[in-house]
């Protein structure tokens, strides 16, 4: 007991010995020149000391020195940087940024997770969001395969993991959790479809599991998508294209007030509908609508309240076996089981509480809501199981989530060095009924139930960093502590019981930052997670290590060479316990081993000219499974080699050229790689024209129509006139050449 007084005493003298000199504070806000609108998340730097804060959703900002005159430099992505003098005689400063090209030259390399932020910023103003399928395209190294029509979840893979739908990526829009957990068709599922894409405004990624607020699914790396607070204009978009495309996008601000207590308010809908390139129409339908409100709460203090809506549905043309096609049996679009495919929708509430408490005190909340629906009819062995009725199976659930996360910040200035402390909390509870998965016959039949029962899963942590910041070196330590519980009711045992497990994991992070000039920055970053499981396989895998741990560390940098060169080189590794999967298609638990991935990257933003703007990032990754013999140890389907990239370029004030790539090279579809999966190159065009109520646009995606296959699997299969099961590649044909226009109209 006494010790414990003698270390609580030691942290209260540490504390107080860190203010002990005379203090100014510095406040201000940050609006554009040409409109006095708030400008959130500007750079605001103090030169005396390399320490610096950002811009709330008002604009506002707050620092402290030790200095009676200092200067501060202010920058923001779209927007001319600009330095300014401050003495402790000044009143609250009102700094008003001048609009100018967004350029390489407005990133700030004084923060690795920032500067990757603005450059996604660049990345997302030269060549933006075009589709739901772009979204998560923007992310480095990030590749995704669609193989259900379109309205299927895409298959996702990242740093030698083929992630699946979303096992090993936490995503989240606006605060709230995309990744499904325990769900009907595979854990983490993250369909991100509800996201109108001309809605975001920012996506902020990591890669690694070395950040103490990413918990659950962020083993390879995490994605955060913001909507816009606010609209500039309001839009009307009109899109067709080849295979009866037609899509529509509305966004409207219902009012804006300014003032003390400013407020304002939009809503945005969209409606989509392709029959996509396949011989069995798809029919696909989605509908999304989205309602924001933002509400200034005095001085320092805001409220954001969202409300989205999305609904889908589409018939798929289902997964090929590559004999079916080599033999003439169906074409390259064509299809075994014209029968697949699904609905789905889900529907959100959302409130985030954002306070500045103190000019050194945040405090964030976010409240979440979520209810969610889903079925799907697939196929993917055609008759191996039923030669009479087929192996036509349906996976479905109704989801309830709640949700909730708090955090606080406090930073303290010392007279050897400054500390910024965090701390917080979430919670999630998933509550999902009749989740199932049978046999079925032309969708309105159930021949047989291969698993049915209901889930509630449950998620507490706490999470706590300390950033120490001296001269040139910053120390981030970090841990996390999880907690889940996971119950589970087996509807097909004669008897009603509840199979349930509790975990809690500890997860510590170590992140080390050199700075040793504006332009650069080294880092090395360490940290402990946890590989996510779904509920049926932890209650299934009693006595054994239900979420097994993973390890990994980067070492990196980012270097601007030029104000105009940026270059972001890395290498990486990752170890993993054990990765357990349920297999939603069979319902089934497959344990993987050990496995180890290693890899390497490199970033390139080039700017040479206002109007030209060059990006390329490559990827390399060597997965393999530890304990298996050498030759058999290859992980299936996941990329070891991979580049996307692109030119923009903006010959004349209205006129925007993008030219965009992505390649993946052949990969091992089995574990021995005596199946393998080919690789593709890509490329996609768009063309805008552009007045100031007006745009007209063109994209084609597979410029050149090459023959690519999107998703792969390498799987055993029977077809109605075979006598025996063939093993070999199932794939969905990539998008052929595939032309738009696009019109939209700005008021």
């Amino acid at each position: 007991m006494a010790g414990r007084t003698s270390l609580l005493l030691g942290i209260v003298i540490l504390i107080s010995c860190i203010s002990v000199r005379a203090q100014y504070t510095i406040s201000g806000r940050i609006l554009a020149r040409d409109t006095d609108v708030p400008l959130e998340d500007a750079t605001i730097q103090l030169k005396s000391q390399r320490i610096h804060t950002h811009s709330g959703m008002d604009g506002r900002f707050s620092l402290q020195t030790f200095q009676a005159t200092d200067t501060l430099y202010i920058t923001h992505i779209g927007y001319d940087p600009q330095t300014i003098s401050w003495s402790s005689t000044s009143t609250s400063l009102t700094i008003q940024l001048v609009p100018a090209p967004v350029q390489l030259n407005q990133v700030v390399v004084n923060d690795s997770r920032r500067a990757l932020q603005q450059v996604m910023q660049i990345d997302l103003k030269t060549n933006p969001v075009n589709s739901a399928q772009d979204i998560l395209r923007k992310v480095p190294g990030l590749f995704i395969g669609q193989h259900a029509g379109g309205g299927k979840a895409e298959q996702i893979f990242l740093r030698g993991f083929d992630i699946d739908h979303g096992t090993d990526i936490r995503i989240t829009t606006d605060g709230m959790p995309v990744n499904m957990v325990s769900h009907a068709h595979g854990q983490g599922y993250a369909d991100l479809h509800y996201l109108i894409p001309e809605t975001i405004k920012d996506i902020q990624f990591g890669k690694g599991a070395y950040y103490a607020e990413e918990g659950d699914f962020s083993t390879a790396g995490y994605v955060n998508f913001s909507t816009f607070n606010r609209l500039d204009r309001n839009l009307l978009k009109l899109e067709a294209g080849q295979f009866n495309t037609l899509r529509t996008v509305g966004m409207f601000n219902l009012f804006e007030k300014t003032g003390e207590q400013a407020s304002n308010a939009y809503i945005a809908g969209e409606y989509q509908f392709s029959n996509g390139p396949f011989e069995a129409k798809q029919n696909f339908n989605r509908l999304n609508f989205l309602a924001k409100y933002n509400v200034q709460i005095g001085q320092h203090s805001n409220l954001q309240v969202l409300a989205s809506t999305f609904t889908s549905k589409w018939d798929a043309s289902g997964q090929i076996p590559d004999r079916a096609v080599k033999s003439g049996l169906i074409s390259r679009w064509g299809t075994i089981d014209p029968t697949e495919g699904g609905t789905t929708s889900r529907s959100n509430i959302a409130a985030k509480y954002r306070s500045k408490l103190s000019a050194s005190e945040d405090w964030q909340s976010n409240f979440y809501f979520s209810q969610y629906d889903f079925s799907l009819f697939s196929n993917f062995t055609f008759f191996l199981e039923d030669p009479i009725n087929g192996d036509q199976i349906h996976q479905s659930e109704k989801r309830k989530i709640y949700g909730m996360d708090h955090r606080y910040t406090k930073q303290l200035y010392g007279n050897q060095a400054d500390w910024i402390l965090t701390a917080g909390m979430s919670l999630r509870h998933d509550a999902i009924r009749d989740i199932q998965l049978s046999h079925t016959l032309q969708r309105k039949e159930v021949l047989e139930y291969f698993a049915r029962g209901d889930i509630d899963q449950t998620n507490a942590a706490l999470f706590g960093s300390a950033e120490w910041r001296k001269g040139h070196w910053k120390l981030i330590p970090a841990l996390r502590v999880d907690h889940f519980i996971f119950n589970y009711v087996d509807k097909l045992q004669p008897v009603y019981q509840t199979q349930a497990a509790q975990k809690t994991l500890l997860s510590p992070k170590l992140n080390l930052v050199y700075t040793p000039h504006a332009n650069w920055q080294g880092y090395l970053k360490m940290g402990k997670g946890f590989h996510s499981n779904d509920t049926r396989v932890v209650v299934a895998q009693e006595g054994k290590e239900i979420l097994p741990a993973t390890y990994g560390a980067d070492l990196g940098a980012i270097i601007k060479l030029h104000p105009k060169l940026l270059l972001q080189p890395a290498i990486w590794y990752l170890y993993m316990q054990q990765e357990f999967v349920y297999v939603g298609d069979a319902a089934i638990v497959e344990p993987s081993g050990k496995t180890r991935r290693l890899g390497a990257e490199l970033g390139i933003r080039y700017q040479p000219f206002n109007w030209l703007y060059l990006d390329v990032d490559i990827n390399y990754a060597r997965a393999r499974a530890i304990e298996e013999e050498k030759g058999a140890a290859y992980i299936p389907l996941a990329p070891d080699l991979t580049s996307t990239g692109g030119i923009s370029v903006k010959p004349i004030k209205q006129l925007d050229i993008n030219w965009r790539y992505r390649f993946m090279k052949d990969r091992p579809a089995n574990e021995d790689n005596s199946v393998v999966a080919e690789g593709y190159f890509v490329n996609d065009v768009l063309v805008n024209y552009t007045r100031k109520n007006w745009a007209l646009g063109l994209q084609i995606e597979n410029l050149f129509d090459t023959e690519w296959r999107e998703a792969q699997f390498n799987t055993e299969s029977r077809l109605a006139q075979e006598s025996s099961p063939v093993t070999e590649i199932h794939y969905t044909p990539g998008v052929p050449f595939f032309a738009r226009i696009k019109w939209s109209l700005f008021f």
